[in-house]
């Protein structure tokens, strides 16, 4: 087989002839009412199938400060592989949902435009995209479809001519007005209020005349009309503009409403010989195509007052106005987003009150929790996507931190630091304050996440320290680099026009370096710690001790074979590391001597990483012992013994296999906690 005849016969095997058949399905109207009876979803109008769409992926809650929240997983993108993932924005995700719900009831939401509102960058854009890939994704499956239909009529050859319904309408609008009641009573029998079916308004103009004429032709004989009827299943694609359209707002002189709502097509005036006959018009205004299915307006609120004015009949009426024709009925969402600028300039227009009247706004914030936004950028920047270019850990880290402080406002509270707030809202425990405190913190500050740095800053920085000549020649990125290109950056940022906010971005960059060297220190010390054999000795050595204590007995010394008292010097060095106080040091002891002795109930043995606190002081009294030996503040000075280098090795092959360092990354990390030692061991000699 030729490579040509393998490529071919893998994309036979990606296609399902059985599948384009389904989705190509046509009919009699009969048929399809057959179709409708059997499952009324079909006849589903676009706020019912949105609503559906988004539930059929399922959903998981979940408690955050005491609320109860739920994540629906459409929103993670399962489509395309998470492509267009949101991350972290829950709260406003779920009123949208809620809006879809209300409107899927017939609550009045879905006589509403929906405005999402937020700073740039935000994920609005993402969010409308998701929605339309998801509603051409569930057209194409079973429980997602919808039908449209055509006419067929013969010309004047007699050969049988193929007139598609201009606005993909649901062919259960053929059905007389007069007749519709009796009949949704009977198909809405048995089904609950979100799912009912209820068809509204009239055939647009183009089929009305259509039906009109037919029905004149067969002397009111509604059953010969639909002889004439194709019903065929209809995919919504943005692509082919079929029940998804996008409207964005270009110059003022040059925006029409036609735009919007069709326009004469002036090639068949002089067949049809008027201006005013539906078939002489090209009903494929934004508002047109997207019926059955979802709007987007981008910066809606750009657009020239007139076009505001087409919208307010669209929702509130699910009316247009094409021109020299009677209002015609829309089914469609309707979706605009705008950033704070243009929204404040909405408000104080008394002129735009009615529009204000016709929208539900939904604040879409930037993310306030640091492991969301840190999954925004690994999205994009990751090995799998990123070859050839190591990124250090905590790279990615440091900015999505330093991103989330510049939306978070100084704490009111006294004693809480910025970082501090930051680590709680991510979920991390601090001493003194719960959940109720972080909620009371957190509803201090509403207006958190409207304002700072926008991730598209922090993927363009990224972005620019992967190609510059330090990574591409050391094939690796850390997180000093990009700190540097973080702050560099700000005298150019084109929204940051305030030299006090750039002054204050420039300090809390200087926050997220200190938290990183911390980072940085405890690493090293884990890596310099993490011989197990050596903690177990510590830890037994330890538990002797502290159980002879307790117990007012002596310590059998392994070497001399004699009794001695308890080493208190070695029980204080141990418990001064995690901060025991000399007076609480009696209760500390008790407690690790009850903690083993429940553990011995329940038939388990005490191990050193069975209690995380004698764990962590544990490590640190080893690196404290082991620090010296290995002589890291030497490794500044480049003279380094072969048995000190030997022991070197060993921490950044740890540091390697265990926390995700490559050679070089490793190597740069010892460096700078060495020089961050050796500038401690300096200041303790001048002081």
């Amino acid at each position: 087989m030729t490579n040509a005849q393998e490529i071919l016969s893998l994309v036979e095997q990606n296609l399902d002839a059985n599948d384009f058949r389904q989705q190509h399905w046509e009919g009699s109207f009969e048929e399809y009412l057959s179709l409708v009876t059997k499952d009324p979803r079909i006849a589903r109008n676009a706020f019912q199938r949105i609503y559906d769409m988004i539930m059929s992926f399922g959903s998981e809650r979940y408690k955050w400060l005491r609320e109860e929240y739920v994540r629906y997983n459409f929103f993670s993108d399962p489509i395309d592989n998470g492509a267009d993932a949101i991350f972290g924005l829950d709260r406003a995700l779920m009123n949208l949902v809620d809006f879809f719900k209300s409107a899927a009831h017939r609550y009045g939401t879905e006589r509403r435009i929906l405005l999402l509102h937020g700073p740039v960058g935000s994920s609005k854009s993402t969010i409308a995209r998701l929605l339309k890939k998801g509603l051409e994704h569930y057209s194409k499956l079973d429980e997602g479809a919808l039908y449209t239909f055509s006419w067929h009529l013969p010309d004047e050859e007699g050969k049988t001519v193929c007139h598609t319904c201009p606005m993909h309408e649901d062919p259960l609008k053929l059905i007389p007005i007069e007749a519709r009641k009796a009949v949704f009573e009977k198909i809405n029998r048995d089904l609950s209020e979100g799912q009912q079916v209820r068809i509204e308004g009239a055939l647009d103009p183009f089929c009305r005349r259509m039906f009109d004429d037919l029905l004149v032709k067969y002397d009111g004989n509604w059953r010969e009309v639909l002889q004439h009827i194709r019903v065929r299943r209809v995919i919504l694609s943005e692509k082919d503009r079929v029940g998804i359209g996008t409207f964005q707002p270009k110059d003022e002189k040059n925006q029409d409403s036609t735009e919007l709502t069709g326009d004469i097509n002036y090639r068949k005036i002089a067949e049809y010989g008027s201006d005013s006959d539906p078939r002489a018009f090209n009903f494929d205004g934004e508002l047109n195509v997207a019926n059955r299915g979802l709007v987007e307006f981008i910066e809606v609120l750009k657009l020239d007052v007139a076009f505001l004015y087409d919208l307010l009949g669209a929702s509130q009426e699910h009316v247009i106005k094409p021109k020299k024709f009677a209002q015609t009925h829309i089914d469609e969402v309707i979706i605009g987003h705008t950033n704070e600028p243009e929204y404040k300039k909405l408000q104080s227009n008394e002129l735009m009150e009615a529009f204000r009247d016709r929208t539900i706004k939904i604040d879409v914030p930037y993310n306030s929790k640091l492991d969301d936004e840190i999954a925004i950028y690994t999205k994009d920047f990751n090995k799998d996507r990123i070859r050839g270019i190591h990124i250090a850990p905590h790279t990615i880290e440091v900015a999505a931190m330093w991103a989330v402080m510049t939306r978070l406002e100084d704490p009111k509270k006294a004693g809480l630091t910025l970082t501090q707030k930051l680590k709680l809202y991510n979920g991390k425990s601090i001493p003194n304050f719960t959940e109720d405190s972080v909620r009371e913190i957190k509803e201090e500050s509403p207006r958190e996440g409207m304002q700072g740095i926008s991730p598209r800053y922090i993927q363009d920085k990224l972005s620019n320290c992967l190609v510059n000549d330090q990574a591409i020649q050391e094939k690796c990125i850390n997180p000093f680099m990009l700190m540097n290109e973080l702050e560099g950056g700000l005298a150019h940022h084109s929204l940051i026009t305030d030299e006090e906010q750039k002054t204050r971005y420039r300090e809390l960059l200087g926050m997220v370096r200190e938290e990183y060297e911390d980072i940085l220190k405890s690493e090293v010390q884990r890596a310099i710690s993490a011989d197990e054999d050596a903690i177990a000795r510590l830890c037994s050595n330890y538990i002797d001790n502290v159980r002879a204590y307790t117990q007012h007995e002596k310590v059998r010394n392994r070497y001399t074979g004699k009794d001695e008292e308890p080493n208190e010097r070695l029980m204080r060095s141990i418990e001064e590391k995690i901060e025991i106080p000399d007076t609480r040091k009696d209760d500390f002891r008790q407690e690790i001597m009850n903690y083993i002795g429940a553990l011995s109930l329940d038939g388990k043995k005490f191990e050193f990483h069975t209690n995380a606190r004698l764990h962590k002081a544990l490590e640190l009294k080893l690196f404290e012992d082991q620090r010296d030996t290995i002589k890291l503040k030497n490794v500044v000075s480049g003279v380094v013994d072969d048995e000190t280098q030997a022991k070197i090795d060993v921490v950044k092959q740890r540091l390697i296999k265990y926390f995700g360092y490559n050679e070089t990354s490793a190597t740069d990390v010892l460096n700078y906690v060495a020089s961050i030692f050796a500038r401690g061991d300096t200041k303790q000699k001048e002081e």
